[in-house]
């Protein structure tokens, strides 16, 4: 076959990429036109359901610290002030890293960021079970499990999100969102189970090994731009080059912060998201099963009901991805608060030594809200900051954890003090109604005026 002929059929396969018909090439080759052939499911999807297996595997470590409260406390002798001190530094440092997680991403790519997250995750759980000081627990628990935690935060979902999808972001933000919660319910009553069994240490171990088992998966299988596969993002009419690494990763995700700190939306979004992380991480996630058992429920009992909360809340979630691309998040974010914080006010009144209906209705309907505020807050750093809004999410993820981590070290400093959590839960479910106030101070950016006629 000539040259000539060689550069039409590549202009042609330029022109025309897999999966498209062909037009009439009798002319130029000779041959028939090819039928169109069927059309694949786009890449976009098999990246997602692999950052959602991801996250799922991350997600163990988040089931264990409130089952460790008591147990710690039996083994040790440590106060659950000091216990709950490791776990705030580690709710902590979970937010703080994530937004220089998120420029590290645009440095280095998103698969050696998490690959290298999970093996610090994975060191710093198995590490515990040699630990014999508190300090120890707050090095391999608070500091290590913290930093990996972190770099496997919302800002990674938020990353993949922006890079592989123009179309169905609300809807992949709450997918990915609730593959925190279905680790929760994987793992969550598995753990329990171990402890109440085996003791914490085998627990601590499972979780490494999670951890461990999910690298493979993001180094073969995650690609961190559509552009790696010579493909368009999710709905984009146009191919989007892969841009070039950024340098200077702190220095960015700080320049991006200074911008940010000047705009009212970042203040109000990072306070509602503080309530969130206090009224979520920080006092159900960390002080639930504790203060269930001080009413005398069972610890495996008290785990199955925060499952049970991962349940609904990956049904919340992705309906709240779904309602985000179609309603104003503001007003979905004010209703989200409001309901969370009424939810909160009763829960005093249902804990006891067994489960009965209204609990059964207060973890369903706790569940349906867990962390339905993300798809919206992701929603809205989109809006405001654009290109930016991954490393601004990053930043008010981090309000998010530090709001957890003051709560799950005040929650357990009032249970020292008072023997009861009931100060803890009136605080919060007034916070929450704050939060739904905030939300509504939030300004709609103004869409940009059309071009003038030339």
């Amino acid at each position: 076959m000539s040259e000539t002929t060689d550069a039409t059929t590549d202009a042609t396969a330029v022109e025309n990429p897999p999966g498209t018909a062909v037009g009439n090439t009798v002319g130029n080759t000779g041959r028939e036109p090819r039928p169109a052939r069927t059309r694949r499911i786009h890449r976009a999807w098999f990246v997602a359901a692999v950052t959602f297996v991801t996250i799922i595997g991350a997600a163990a470590f988040r089931s264990l610290p409130g089952l460790l409260i008591d147990p710690l406390h039996q083994d040790f002798g440590w106060s659950r002030g000091t216990i709950g001190a490791a776990v705030s530094v580690n709710l902590a440092l979970y937010g703080l890293t994530a937004p220089f997680a998120a420029a590290l991403m645009d440095r280095f790519g998103i698969r050696r960021v998490v690959a290298v997250a999970l093996i610090v995750i994975a060191l710093g759980s198995g590490l515990t079970v040699w630990m014999t000081a508190a300090w120890q627990l707050m090095l391999c628990w608070g500091l290590l499990v913290g930093l990996g935690s972190g770099s496997m935060a919302l800002a990674f979902a938020a990353t993949v999100t922006n890079r592989w999808f123009t179309e169905r972001r609300g809807l992949v933000t709450g997918i990915l969102t609730a593959a925190s919660a279905s680790g929760q319910l994987v793992f969550l009553p598995l753990l329990s189970w171990i402890v109440e069994t085996h003791d914490w240490r085998p627990a601590a171990v499972t979780v490494a090994l999670a951890a461990l088992a999910v690298v493979p998966f993001v180094w073969l299988l995650l690609r961190d731009h559509p552009a790696d596969v010579g493909l368009k993002p999710y709905g984009a009419t146009e191919f989007v080059p892969k841009p070039p690494p950024v340098p200077g990763a702190a220095r960015r995700a700080l320049t991006v912060l200074f911008q940010a700190a000047r705009t009212g939306p970042f203040w109000l979004l990072a306070g509602t998201f503080a309530i969130c992380g206090a009224s979520t991480n920080g006092l159900i996630q960390t002080h639930f099963v504790p203060a269930a058992h001080d009413h005398g429920m069972p610890v495996t009992a008290a785990a199955s009901l925060l499952a049970v909360i991962g349940v609904f809340d990956v049904v919340g979630t992705i309906a709240s991805g779904w309602f985000t691309d179609r309603f104003d998040a503001r007003r979905l974010l004010a209703v989200y608060y409001a309901l969370r914080g009424v939810s909160l006010l009763f829960l005093p009144m249902l804990l006891g030594p067994s489960v009965h209906p209204p609990m059964i209705f207060f973890i369903v309907f706790y569940g349906l809200d867990w962390v339905a505020t993300v798809p919206p807050t992701v929603a809205l750093c989109r809006e405001h900051y654009g290109e930016d809004s991954a490393i601004v999410f990053g930043w008010v993820l981090a309000s998010h954890q530090v709001g957890a981590a003051l709560v799950a070290f005040l929650g357990g400093v009032a249970r020292d003090v008072f023997g009861e959590y009931d100060m803890v839960w009136y605080a919060s479910g007034a916070l929450c109604a704050a939060a739904a106030l905030m939300a509504l101070v939030i300004r709609r950016r103004p869409a940009a005026p059309p071009l003038a006629a030339a």
